[in-house]
């Protein structure tokens, strides 16, 4: 029978990680050095955040929690850590408060955690958007959802495209349902996202992320019919437009599942000219 402690971690989304090993295995795709600072995301009963202690001392450790129960634990288990911050408060909401006071006091920090499954996008989002972004994330997800921010050519997808933008991403594991505490009911992944300082400082963000949503409107559609349907101004010029597509090394017959970020890049430079 559930306690009310297990019924409240059941309705944040919480399924905690008890693979020893897996959470080893996150820990070492940190790649920190001492005195790193590392923000983890639901620290939950702290299993993840011992690991991190064990393994080096000296980093800095901001735990960030919703539930107030298990933050309350937090705050007895690591007492005499004067190493350790814990906050309470849902990370969707703190997150850039969190990241803009690291970057007036730090060069980078990493971001670590399971997190629960139902707030991956909007985090994903979040942290793509933040100016002062985490140098290496590590986190649990979904399986699928892991495996599409992964994709390549000719597996491109929108999701994908968003935050290879940003970030190369690498998956580390995967994992069963067994590894959890409940279990879930999907199979999950842990996926590496190592940020890119060169797409970082990317001026361009805007225009590569609209044509993203111009492109992926229509995934079944060729990238042509997109643009077109996408930027009404093209719609008299299909044949000219089919000829600047293939100068820069693009077949306007594909579909946008086909096309590479750096493809991408370069519609979103030249669309606005077309």
């Amino acid at each position: 029978m559930w306690s009310f402690g297990n019924m409240k971690q059941m309705r944040l989304g919480q399924h905690f990680l008890k693979n020893k090993s897996a959470i080893k295995r996150i820990v070492a795709g940190l790649d920190f050095y001492p005195g790193d600072t590392i923000l983890e995301i639901g620290a939950g009963h702290g299993e993840l955040t011992t690991e991190l202690r064990v393994t080096n001392s000296e980093l800095k450790i901001i735990a960030a929690e919703k539930d107030g129960e298990l933050v309350n634990l937090l705050r007895v288990k690591f007492a005499q850590d004067k190493n350790m911050e814990i906050i309470e408060g849902d990370i969707l909401k703190i997150l850039p408060d969190i990241a803009g006071a690291l970057g007036r006091k730090i060069e980078n920090y990493k971001i670590v955690g399971n997190i629960p499954y139902y707030i991956t996008g909007k985090l994903l989002r979040i942290v793509g958007e933040l100016e002062n972004k985490p140098s290496i994330c590590v986190l649990t997800l979904q399986k699928e959802v892991a495996e599409r921010i992964a994709a390549a050519p000719p597996k491109m997808n929108r999701l994908a495209a968003s935050i290879q933008f940003w970030a190369k991403p690498e998956i580390l594991e995967r994992l069963s349902r067994k590894d959890f505490e409940p279990a879930p009911e999907v199979e999950s992944a842990i996926l590496k996202l190592a940020t890119s300082d060169k797409r970082q400082a990317t001026s361009g963000a805007e225009k590569y992320y609209r044509t993203v949503k111009i492109l992926f409107q229509q995934p079944r559609k060729t990238i042509l019919n997109n643009l077109m349907a996408g930027e009404k101004h093209l719609s008299a010029k299909k044949d000219d437009l089919a000829e600047k597509l293939r100068k820069i090394g693009v077949n306007p017959k594909n579909r946008p599942q086909n096309l590479s970020v750096n493809n991408i890049l370069e519609i979103s430079r030249h669309l606005s000219r077309w």
